[in-house]
């Protein structure tokens, strides 16, 4: 439960800030300036709140019970709908509990990326005729944003557009790599996304340093990633597996139906028994992607049938998922080590080295799975409109194929029934 305590943190003999203490419990703790100041010997060190010797100490006391009221439903509001407490969200909201204005510098990073998250909802999506950014897309300007901000406390100075000079973005970029260990994808996406940033801030008359617009963004290459898949014999010991927990055995559940579907986990999880519709070919999923914002039908498989007719999996958190397929596939046997990252609880990252198979198995090996055994059996573009996957060149990518420059020549010919010598 979070507690807000004010403070002061000097006696001098003059006016001083007031601060108020958040304990979010757990070790979460912020310290924040609340605008107002009070001489100490006007202070109440027992009562936490200004003497109530005159008018003035009492106006500041009315002023910070209205604060410490308006932040803890700002705080309730925002742990109901997932948003981050951190020092910018406590600083924002004690301003706009009084109406302060707070003087804007249009020329910092973190400025334009909070102007795109603020005006999200009627944002031209690139690309597209399409306005408003989808909610992931919002998530990962608020994660940027927030690497924007660690990184000037690692400059100890603003970051600003008319900085980023090559040696600026290279060091940019080493601190991504080295000093917060992401991996070579999440770096490199960071970089596309200051170089396009950069673009629309250069849109509205900012000034922008020449090489912003030259950033170069990267992802690992194709030796360099570890595809985790399952192929159709671990899935049939998967479905053999001995298991007594019905929470095991429900995930079971959606881990096949999952690799027969090729959805994104949240994709995945969102489908109901009434999604499902007949017509005489068969049986198709009515799926609305949440990225890309696709509805598309998803064919029912045999395989499919086969899970759903045992009856629909229980409902389940995404996280909670990950955990018990994890399970499962140990309950398999699934022993083999094999190359691959690992999430570390310590550093928040996650490490590469070789680990049992069971211990790399997520929701997304799913539709990875899906993509690999289907592939070559059916053409590339139907299961590309299935997966939701726009390029083929990605979708190879995704699954670790060369391109097959006779793949296309191949299908021709077996669908006017010539045989390929």
């Amino acid at each position: 439960m979070a507690t807000i305590k004010f403070q002061l943190r000097s006696e001098a003999n003059k006016a001083v800030p007031i601060y108020f203490y958040l304990s979010m419990g757990r070790g979460s703790f912020f310290r924040i300036r609340t605008g107002f100041s009070i001489h100490p010997s006007n202070w109440s060190e027992a009562k936490g709140f200004p003497k109530q010797n005159d008018e003035a100490n009492k106006k500041v006391a009315t002023n910070l019970k209205t604060l410490e009221k308006y932040l803890l439903e700002c705080i309730n509001d925002a742990q109901a709908n997932g948003i981050e407490i951190n020092n910018e969200f406590l600083e924002r909201k004690t301003n706009e509990c009084f109406k302060r204005k707070k003087q804007t510098d249009i020329s910092l990073v973190s400025y334009q990326v909070q102007y795109i998250i603020d005006n999200a909802d009627t944002r031209k999506i690139p690309g597209k005729s399409k306005i408003g950014l989808a909610a992931n897309t919002v998530k990962n300007y608020q994660t940027f944003k927030q690497i924007i901000l660690d990184f000037e406390k690692y400059i100890r100075k603003p970051f600003r557009f008319g900085d980023l000079s090559p040696e600026m973005v290279e060091k940019f970029k080493k601190w991504l790599l080295k000093e917060k260990g992401y991996s070579v994808n999440h770096a490199g996406k960071s970089l596309a996304f200051l170089k396009s940033i950069s673009k629309d801030a250069e849109k509205l008359g900012v000034t922008v340093h020449p090489n912003a617009m030259k950033i170069e963004s990267f992802t690992e290459s194709n030796e360099d990633r570890n595809i985790v898949t399952l192929s159709p014999d671990e899935l049939k010991q998967i479905e053999e597996a001995e298991l007594k927990r019905e929470a095991l055995i429900n995930a079971r559940k959606w881990l096949l139906l999952g690799c027969e579907l090729g959805q994104r986990g949240e994709d995945l999880l969102k489908i109901k028994p009434s999604d499902i519709r007949s017509i005489p070919e068969g049986q198709f999923i009515d799926v609305n992607q949440q990225k890309g914002k696709k509805h598309v039908s998803v064919p029912v498989t045999p395989r499919a049938k086969q899970i759903l007719d045992q009856g629909f999996p229980e409902r389940i958190a995404l996280q909670n998922l990950n955990d018990y397929i994890k399970e499962v596939a140990k309950a398999a046997n699934l022993n083999e080590l094999i190359e691959g990252k690992k999430y570390d609880k310590d550093t928040k990252r996650k490490v590469f080295g070789k680990y049992p198979k069971h211990d790399l198995i997520t929701t997304h090996t799913c539709r990875r799975s899906f993509s690999t055994n289907y592939y070559k059996k059916i053409p590339t573009t139907v299961i590309m409109g299935i997966t939701g996957h726009v390029k083929e060149s990605t979708f190879l990518q995704y699954i670790g194929k060369p391109k097959d420059k006779d793949e296309n020549a191949k299908l021709f010919l077996k669908y006017i029934g010539t045989k390929v010598y």
